[in-house]
């Protein structure tokens, strides 16, 4: 998946409702804002020691004309000492910059982390994890850039404009015009061209990345390039994006050709005819002395290169207002009401369950009705098995009892008591879930065990690994327990990961089991031994199992058979098969006869 550019990032317009949208970043500096205020204050300083300097400077080259040394000597001493003033305000505007962007950013970065860990499984169904992962590192990013130079430096640029004017107007007005009249004209216009020149090169570089994409295809499928003899087709498709890579290129090339004929006859043009003009002028008299035209060339420079600057730092800022108006929208997303700072111990429940009349649809798909009025009883300790065709509703109402989703109409019952009563932490402390694809952390296997239970002590987490068959092959390991599983298990098989899974289930010792289809992926060595945890792991509490395979769930207490959002058949094993055409004896006739 490719990563969000800086470049990429969309702008916002600057007005009153964005900027005051920004300001909201304060409320996470806490005790930090002075810093940013006091760097201003320093920011101030540094334009003002800049603004001197081509002042003094021309004053200097004025002591030539006076012959007068000790003035000179005097004027170099106090430039001396602008430029380390300059240097001091400086070092501490960027560290109170910095230090201010940090302290603030690491707020925002925590504060956003935890609303959207508690964000319920609604706003996850419509959002994709790129984004996500994009505005906490992409746009926190681009507000880090701005926070810590971008604004600092477009305050500098702009006291420069503002102050460079304002010195050039008391040498002289008529060339104050006529400088403000081309210089910066030709300083925006040199940005925008080398803008269009940067967005050209830039697809160049993606005609080449495609190029790239095609010979990574087909080395990657070359058994079936040979196979089918379209090694000349193959050539030819990459011949073809090649030239069309060498046209673009070409073209970047006179555009470049373009952009340095202007830099170098518009953009030194433009400065020589400043000079002439203020030569004349100096030659006339309006101008007093050298020195003096010399401060308004270094002004007009200054003002020149700012509005270059501020053009392109603009454009940052405005990519920097929509970057934070993409953070406070997580920010302003309503958490479920988790409390996600400690771990409370569970009171426990008794675990018996009611459906009553339940009817769901996906807030996405609001025309797709997944359960139409259903009812079923799982009392305390009973295996209650849910089968049926894809799509009938099966893991739906797992994550119904989960509370991931509101129901449309009907009632869940956890002990007689509606489900939405329940506090969310202590409904779902009281459950586990066994799913058929375990995702592990990339963490030890001691700590995804202990993510059942994170206070266990070392003794529950071997008895739990033992319990679930697992303990075996972790011994087996060099590091045992501190063995790492990689990213998302990947260092361990598919049996090994689904018994890691069930000892965390055991370590939490929930009232209510969820095993979604536990066993489905696994080979028949493994399954025996998932299987035989799984019977531990079902001892002394309600168990709801859904399963494809009809020969795990023999021994279930019922069976519902969910069929188009409904329960079409419900009853144990050996009742259900007993029914003439029945979609139970169907499924069992269809997959005990592939055996």
């Amino acid at each position: 998946m490719a990563r969000f550019q800086e470049n990429d990032l969309p702008k916002a317009k600057l007005n009153a409702n964005a900027l005051k949208k920004v300001t909201l970043i304060f409320r996470y500096a806490h005790t930090h804002q002075w810093k940013f205020y006091l760097g201003l204050f320093f920011l101030l300083l540094t334009g003002a020691t800049a603004l001197a300097f081509p002042k003094l400077l021309g004053m200097l080259v004025d002591c030539v004309n006076n012959k007068d040394l000790i003035k000179a000597k005097n004027i170099a001493h106090v430039l001396m000492g602008i430029l380390f003033l300059q240097s001091f305000f400086s070092f501490f505007r960027l560290s109170l910059f910095v230090n201010f962007t940090e302290n603030t950013l690491a707020n925002i970065r925590v504060a956003l982390y935890s609303n959207l860990i508690k964000l319920p499984m609604t706003f996850f169904s419509q959002k994709r994890v790129g984004e996500l992962n994009s505005r906490i590192s992409a746009d926190i990013t681009q507000i880090q850039d701005t926070l810590t130079s971008t604004i600092a430096e477009f305050l500098r640029q702009f006291i420069l404009i503002i102050g460079g004017i304002i010195f050039l107007a008391t040498i002289s007005l008529r060339l104050t015009l006529m400088m403000l009249c081309i210089v910066p004209v030709v300083a925006v216009a040199a940005v925008i061209f080398g803008r269009f020149i940067r967005k050209f090169s830039k697809n160049v570089q993606d005609q080449v990345a495609e190029s790239q994409v095609i010979v990574e295809e087909t080395l990657q499928g070359i058994t079936n390039v040979k196979a089918f003899a379209n090694e000349w087709y193959e050539i030819a498709r990459y011949k073809g994006k090649i030239n069309e890579v060498v046209k673009l290129a070409i073209k970047g090339g006179q555009y470049r050709g373009y952009f340095a004929s202007f830099i170098i006859f518009c953009l030194f043009g433009a400065i020589v005819a400043v000079v002439w003009y203020g030569v004349s002028l100096c030659i006339s008299g309006e101008i007093k002395g050298v020195g003096e035209l010399i401060s308004f060339v270094l002004y007009s420079t200054f003002i020149g290169a700012s509005f270059g600057g501020i053009a392109e730092l603009y454009a940052q800022i405005q990519k920097a207002v929509g970057a934070t108006e993409r953070v406070f929208e997580l920010l302003d997303e309503t958490p479920e009401k988790i409390n996600a700072t400690q771990k409370h111990p569970t009171e426990k429940i008794n675990g018996e369950v009611t459906f009553k009349n339940v009817a769901f649809h996906y807030p996405s798909r609001p025309e797709v009705q997944v359960l139409k009025d259903v009812t079923f009883t799982a009392n305390f300790g009973q295996k209650i098995a849910l089968v049926g065709p894809s799509g009938a509703g099966k893991s739906t109402i797992s994550s119904l009892l989960l509370r991931f989703y509101a129901i449309e109409s009907g009632q869940i019952l956890i002990d007689n008591k509606n489900i939405n009563e329940y506090d969310l932490e202590h409904l779902r402390g009281n459950m586990s879930i066994v799913p058929q694809d375990v995702i592990l952390f990339g963490g030890t296997i001691r700590e995804n065990i202990a993510y059942g239970k994170p206070d266990a002590t070392e003794e529950e987490i071997i008895t739990a690994a033992k319990q679930a068959n697992a303990l075996d092959f972790v011994n087996g390991f060099p590091e045992k327990f501190d063995t790492l599983v990689g990213e998302r298990g990947i260092k361990l098989s598919g049996g090994q990961r689904q018994r890691i899974a069930i000892a965390r289930a055991l370590l939490k010792n929930p009232s209510i089991l969820i095993l979604d289809e536990a066993t489905s992926s696994l080979d028949s060595e493994s399954e025996k031994l998932v299987q035989e945890a799984l019977e531990n792991l079902m001892q002394g509490r309600t168990s709801i199992i859904i399963a494809h395979r009809l020969a795990t769930i023999r021994n279930a207490d019922a069976i519902l058979v969910l069929n188009e959002g409904k329960i079409a058949e419900s009853g144990t094993h050996k009742e259900l098969l007993e029914i003439e055409n029945g979609i139970y004896k169907n499924l069992s006739n269809l997959q005990f006869s592939e055996y």
